[in-house]
């Protein structure tokens, strides 16, 4: 039974004009100091664990395989700081029980255009102070093409666990950017640099920075391009990004199906 979280009519227009949307302090102060506290014991966990994972460098970079997640690193070299855990929910149990809130899947199933969504992954994003790297604009859509047929009914939504702003490297969406589908990779020798958008394709200049409070969610297209700067600041910037599909498809990274919302 729905409960009144769907999209609006200005909310559609909105995503499928710029190809995101915010919805300000959709979590509480007390639901957010819990996801925060859950935030950091999947660190913890994930480093107990790493030590018995599979580690390799991609362009240089830190990766460790291990219980069915990939943990992303600090570009410093020789850094133990974690960067990125996808899937996160595997660490912490209260991840599920916000994979299945209804405040973020009811939203979500309007954009999937289904009566039910699944789980198609869920990553955690960490942006510690001073030290927290960018990410390179991008899509997503590139990462999951060769994953799945449904690659357009993939949309993200990222749980903001701390307030985003421009000093500590709040996310940037290019407006408009996912209307053109899925656009070419860079062609810079690197391992990973077909992953990037090629900057040919898009103006910076119309970067939006998705500044909003703590508790809030940032709904977004796979197609749209995005990225952010460093953490330059003294504060915090994690946050879960969890994306969808149509409910009965497996995950992304598991060999299970994870329907969500019950």
């Amino acid at each position: 039974m729905r409960r009144g979280f769907g999209l609006t009519d200005g909310e559609h227009a909105r995503y499928a004009d710029e190809g995101f949307l915010i919805r300000t302090c959709v979590f509480g102060p007390a639901e957010v100091e819990g996801l925060r506290a859950a935030a950091e014991a999947t660190v913890e966990s994930v480093l107990r664990l790493c030590a018995k994972g599979c580690a390799y460098l991609l362009d240089g970079k830190r990766f460790v395989d291990v219980a069915g997640a990939t943990v992303q690193f600090e570009h410093a070299v020789g850094s133990g700081t974690v960067r990125v855990i996808e899937p996160a929910h595997l660490f912490d149990p209260r991840w599920e029980s916000l994979i299945d809130d209804p405040r973020i899947v009811e939203p979500v199933a309007d954009l999937v255009g289904a009566d039910a969504v699944a789980l198609w992954t869920d990553k955690l994003n960490l942006k510690r102070p001073m030290e927290g790297s960018g990410f390179r604009w991008h899509q997503d859509s590139p990462y999951w093409i060769h994953d799945c047929t449904h690659v357009d009914r993939l949309p993200n939504v990222m749980v903001l666990l701390d307030d985003a702003s421009e000093a500590n490297g709040a996310l940037r969406m290019i407006p408009g950017s996912h209307r053109a589908g899925r656009l070419p990779g860079t062609d810079d020798g690197t391992q990973l640099g077909g992953f990037y958008t090629d900057p040919d394709c898009f103006s910076e200049a119309a970067a939006v920075a998705m500044v909003a409070p703590a508790g809030s969610l940032v709904f977004f297209s796979p197609h749209v391009v995005h990225g952010s700067p460093p953490n330059r600041s003294a504060q915090q910037r994690r946050a879960l990004i969890l994306t969808y599909q149509p409910a009965g498809y497996r995950m992304l990274k598991l060999p299970r199906v994870r329907n969500a919302g019950g």
